[in-house]
């Protein structure tokens, strides 16, 4: 490391000390790195050719435009958030900011939802790669072969994972590499050689809405998008394992929603425009249309090639994911507000990870992952719970910041909106609160009432459940870190150091 690296690495330890925290992570990882965590995590591959095809049949080829507006209000989000990581670079992300703007209770529910949400979505990733997977080796796509692929790559994830900070480093920026290459030369290449529609398609709603209007089809259709454009958060989840964190972290999230976020959306473009019969892929006759249609434009070897690629992406997606989740748990036990905290915030001595966190972050998604043996739509019931999780627990912080905000705060780091933070981040709470409501909303009138409303029903479940044991259990009376000061917190103030040991 150069010498204005370890400065940088100084700099930043004096800055965690004056927030209350001493970490022994290994602070190691570049802005790119940090960029390439968030994008793998994102990963417009995995969004894209998870839920495409669902997403597909309910909106049509107009659904492309989801990618676009969805993309301008999670924005909207990525911004708040870099001003709070920017002045409170502290590992778990969510976790700790919802604890500084708001308190210990607010911090230890949006915790609690933003785990459940992550560990839905390793789940959702895992199950979701299986019929790829299946396809390059011939398989057929069981419930017990998806599960069975899934178990595999999440303890796959979890190994490479215990290896240490240098090593997610290098596997993100190499995903981000393979995921990024690969995304402009397969949409370029169907774009040039397998177009089937033209761009009017794109404003096309006769397939989805024939005999009615469309915009509910249009918000059905948007949970894809729902499902992509997000991830930027996990740049932050790492600030302790990222020199001068205040300033490099807002970057890589905003990179994150600029390139992820771009190439999600050309590759959608190319999928939909290189469909041959699009009325087989909105009524569901044609049930894999990216299959379909690659293996049309590509032939056998180049359809194998792409599913390397796509390979890659999910299993550098699920090491981003669990390396979020076990920093955010790791985040917990360190302010003592979890069970089993003792083992769950200690670093292994040689690789200066939170094992304990980590396996935890395995063993879980994985417990999930075994609904596919039971579950008729495990991918799209998985995803579903991760999507409206994820927005809840979002929406937890941006009101968290509108309430410290009306109580004093003035974000303090180096990256802030000024004036703009408060228009922002009202525009940012509209727009999660509409996702929230759109996700929610039920859609089968017809079906019974269980399946029309299971994920709000699990949404309250898990929410019910984790207020049950903040209530039993108080959590959020153990430990001494600083909470809810944000408003009063400015750089150069200091707290009681909270030591984090690694043995």
């Amino acid at each position: 490391m150069t010498d204005e690296g370890v400065g940088a690495v100084d700099a930043d330890a004096v800055r965690l000390k004056e927030l209350g925290y001493v970490s022994h992570f290994d602070r190691t990882m570049s802005k790119w790195e940090n960029f390439s965590l968030g994008f793998t995590y994102l990963s417009p591959v995995v969004g894209v050719y998870t839920i495409f095809a669902s997403a597909f049949m309910a909106g049509g080829p107009p659904m492309w435009w989801t990618y676009i507006l969805v993309g301008l209000g999670q924005l909207m989000v990525c911004l708040v958030f870099g001003e709070i990581v920017s002045q409170f670079p502290i590992s778990g992300g969510l976790y700790p900011w919802a604890r500084r703007l708001v308190g210990k209770r607010w911090a230890w529910m949006a915790g609690w939802v933003y785990a459940w949400a992550l560990c839905c979505t390793m789940a959702g990733v895992a199950t979701g790669v299986a019929p790829y997977l299946a396809q390059l080796f011939g398989l057929d796509t069981t419930a017990l072969a998806t599960t069975l692929i899934a178990l595999v790559l999440i303890a796959l994830t979890t190994v490479l994972n215990l290896s240490g900070t240098r090593l997610l480093a290098r596997v993100a920026m190499f995903g981000f590499i393979c995921e990024l290459v690969g995304a402009i030369v397969v949409g370029g290449y169907l774009l040039l050689f397998a177009r089937h529609q033209p761009l009017a398609v794109l404003t096309d709603t006769r397939y989805a809405a024939p005999n009615g209007p469309y915009w509910p089809a249009f918000l059905a259709s948007s949970l894809a998008a729902m499902f992509c454009y997000y991830g930027f958060e996990a740049c932050g989840d790492v600030a302790e394992e990222t020199p001068d964190a205040s300033r490099m972290i807002p970057k890589a999230m905003r990179m994150t929603i600029y390139i992820g976020g771009a190439a999600a959306t050309w590759v959608c473009l190319a999928f939909v425009l290189s469909i041959g019969d699009i009325g087989a892929a909105v009524s569901g006759k044609d049930k894999d249309p990216i299959v379909t249609l690659l293996r049309a434009a590509m032939g056998e070897a180049g359809f194998r090639a792409v599913i390397v690629v796509v390979l890659v992406s999910f299993i550098s997606c699920l090491l981003s994911l669990q390396a979020a989740a076990s920093r955010l748990i790791f985040a917990y036990a360190r302010d003592q507000m979890i069970f089993g905290s003792a083992a769950l915030s200690r670093l292994s001595p040689g690789h200066h990870v939170p094992a304990a966190a980590l396996i935890a972050m395995g063993a879980i998604p994985a417990v999930i992952a075994l609904s596919a043996l039971w579950l008729q739509d495990a991918i799209a019931t998985i995803i579903s719970f991760a999507a409206i999780g994820i927005y809840i627990s979002f929406q937890m912080i941006v009101l968290a910041a509108l309430y410290a905000r009306a109580r004093g705060w003035r974000p303090a780091g180096p990256f802030s909106l000024g004036a703009w933070g408060l228009p922002v981040n009202l525009i940012a709470l509209a727009y999660g609160v509409g996702a929230i409501v759109n996700i929610l909303w039920p859609r089968s009138p017809n079906d019974p009432w269980y399946s029309n409303y299971a994920m709000l029903v699990t949404t309250v479940g898990v929410l019910v459940l984790g207020g049950i044991y903040m209530v039993l259990a108080r959590p959020y009376e153990h430990g001494h870190a600083p909470a809810g000061d944000a408003h009063r917190l400015r750089p150069g103030e200091t707290a009681a150091p909270v030591e984090v040991t690694a043995s």
